[in-house]
C-alpha cells in the first residue's frame, strides 16, 4: 500500500476523491433547490460597489451591479455541479481549493438570494469585513509566533481583553490615544512574560497556563468595569482613531476604500502581516525561530538558544495581542464593555491553523471569519427570513467548521507544546547548580509557592 508522507504545515483533504465529488454535487443542488427555486424570476439584486470611507471617494464612480436573481443562481448552481462531476470523473489535484471556490459560490448564490428585491453594498460590505477582520488577524498572528517557537497561547484571548481595558483607561485618563495603544502593547507584552514563564521555566501545562490567564483577565476587567469604569464614565471614554485616506490609493475603485481608508491600527496590522512573513522566512532569526518549533534539541546542538528565543516570541505574541485588544476601544468602539473581545483571541487561532502557521494563510483565514462576522449583520439589515441568533452564530460556525477539518488536517510545528528540557535538568533538586544571586533564588521560591497554592504543583 502506498503511503503519502507529510511535511510540516501540509494540508490533506480527508475522504475520497469520489466523496469530495458528492459533497460539491450536493452544494450545487442545494443551491439550486433552497435559492433559486425560492427566488422571483422578476425580483433583480442590485450590488453598489462605491463607497466615501475616510472622506475619499473613488476616482471613478462605478455603475451598480444589477444581476437576474434565479438566472444568476442557477448559473452559480451549474458551475457547482460542473465542479463536482470533474471531480467525479477526474479528479482535482488541487481538491482544497476547489472546495473553497464551490463554497465561494454558494455564499454567492446565498447573498443574491438575500438581496433579490433590494440593494447591498458590496464595497462596504467587503469594507466592513476587514475591519471586523483586524482583531482576529492580530491574535492569529501573535499565535503564529508563539506557536512557531512551540509554545502554544491559548491566553491571547486573556491578553486582548486586558489590553482593550487598559488602551480604554489609560486612553481616558492621558487624552492621548497613542499613550493608550502603547499601554494596551505593554500590558500585553506583561501577560506573555508570565505566561512564559510558567510555560518555559517551570514547565507549566501551557494550556493550563493560558487558561489561567485567560480566567484572571476575564474577572479582573470585569471587577474594574464594574467598579471604576461605570462609575466614573470620564475614565471609559478615550479618543479614538479616526480612518485616513492615502491619497491616490484610496481613491481606487473597491479596493481604495476597502485597504487605504482606515485607522493606523489597520495599517499597522497589514504592516505587521508582511513584517512578520519576512522575518519568519527570511532572516535568521525567523530560521532559528522555525529551527525551536521542529527540532530544539538540535537547535540546541547548534548554539541556539532555545529558551532565549521561546521568550523573545512569546512576549511580541503578547504585544500584538495586546495591539489587538487596543483596536476594540481605540480603533472601532471608543470604550470598554465586560468581556468585549467576545471569543476574537479564540477564533484567531482556529485562524492560524486554518492557514497552517503561516501570516498570509492566517491573513485569509481571518478575513474568511471576518466576512461571515459582517454577513451576518448585513443580513439583519436586509431583513432576510432567517432567526437572527442563527445568524450570530456565523462566525462561530466558521470556527467549528475549521478547527474540526473540514478543509483538511494541518500538521503544526513539530515541538508545538512540548516543554523542552536541558541534559541535566532531569537530576535531582540537591544535585542542581545553586542560584547565582539571592534575587533569583528568592524568585524561585517566590514562583513555587505560587503553583503549589493554586494547585499546579
Amino acid at each position: 500500500m502506498a503511503t503519502t508522507t507529510l511535511t510540516r504545515g501540509e494540508t490533506v483533504m480527508p475522504g475520497h476523491p469520489k466523496a469530495m465529488g458528492m459533497v460539491f454535487l450536493a452544494l450545487s443542488a442545494a443551491i439550486y433547490l433552497l435559492f433559486a427555486l425560492d427566488t422571483d424570476p422578476q425580483l433583480l439584486a442590485r450590488f453598489g460597489l462605491n463607497l466615501t470611507a475616510g472622506g475619499a471617494s473613488a476616482a471613478i464612480q462605478l455603475p451598480d451591479l444589477v444581476l437576474p436573481g434565479r438566472l444568476t443562481i442557477t448559473l452559480l448552481a451549474l458551475m457547482a455541479a460542473f465542479l463536482g462531476g470533474w471531480q467525479l470523473a477526474r479528479g482535482f489535484r488541487q481538491a482544497n481549493l476547489v472546495l473553497g471556490a464551490v463554497i465561494f459560490l454558494f455564499v454567492m448564490a446565498f447573498l443574491v438570494w438575500a438581496t433579490s428585491g433590494k440593494s447591498l453594498n458590496l464595497t462596504g460590505m467587503l469594507s466592513s469585513s476587514l475591519l471586523r477582520a483586524v482583531p482576529i488577524v492580530l491574535g492569529a498572528l501573535s499565535g503564529v509566533l508563539c506557536e512557531r517557537s512551540g509554545v502554544v497561547n491559548i491566553a491571547i484571548e486573556g491578553m486582548m481583553l486586558t489590553g482593550a481595558f487598559t488602551g480604554a483607561f489609560i486612553g481616558s485618563v492621558t487624552h492621548n490615544s497613542w499613550v493608550g495603544m502603547v499601554a494596551a502593547i505593554l500590558v500585553g507584552a506583561l501577560l506573555a512574560a508570565v505566561h512564559a514563564v510558567l510555560s518555559i521555566k517551570y514547565k507549566v501545562d501551557q494550556i493550563i497556563s493560558g487558561t489561567v490567564i485567560n480566567i484572571f483577565s476575564a474577572g479582573l476587567t470585569s471587577f474594574l468595569s464594574a467598579r471604576i469604569l461605570q462609575e466614573y464614565q470620564e475614565l471609559n471614554n478615550p479618543d479614538i482613531f479616526r480612518p485616513i485616506a492615502i491619497p491616490l490609493l484610496a481613491r481606487i475603485p473597491i479596493i481604495g476604500p476597502v485597504f487605504f481608508a482606515n485607522t493606523i491600527i489597520v495599517y499597522m496590522t497589514l504592516m505587521l502581516i508582511v513584517v512578520i512573513h519576512v522575518m519568519l522566512f527570511y532572516t535568521r532569526w525567523g530560521l532559528r525561530t522555525r529551527a525551536v518549533g521542529e527540532h530544539p534539541r538540535a537547535a540546541d546542538t547548534l548554539g541556539i538558544n532555545v529558551f532565549k528565543v521561546r521568550y523573545i516570541n512569546v512576549i511580541l505574541g503578547g504585544m500584538v495581542a495586546g495591539l489587538g485588544g487596543a483596536y476594540f476601544t481605540l480603533g472601532s468602539v471608543g470604550g470598554f464593555d465586560e468581556l468585549m473581545t467576545a471569543g476574537r483571541g479564540f477564533i484567531g487561532l482556529a485562524a492560524m491553523i486554518f492557514g497552517k502557521w503561516t501570516p498570509f494563510g492566517a491573513f485569509g483565514s481571518s478575513l474568511i471569519f471576518g466576512f461571515a462576522d459582517s454577513l451576518q449583520t448585513k443580513l439583519q439589515i436586509l431583513g432576510t427570513p432567517i432567526p437572527s441568533e442563527f445568524l450570530l452564530m456565523a462566525p462561530y460556525l466558521a470556527t467549528i467548521l475549521a478547527v474540526a477539518g473540514l478543509v483538511g488536517r494541518a500538521v503544526p510545528p513539530a515541538a508545538d507544546g512540548v516543554p523542552y528540557e536541558r541534559e541535566g535538568e532531569g537530576v535531582p533538586r540537591e544535585q542542581r547548580k545553586a542560584p547565582r544571586t539571592w534575587a533569583e533564588a528568592s524568585l524561585n521560591r517566590t514562583v513555587e509557592r505560587l503553583l503549589r497554592a493554586i494547585g499546579i504543583r
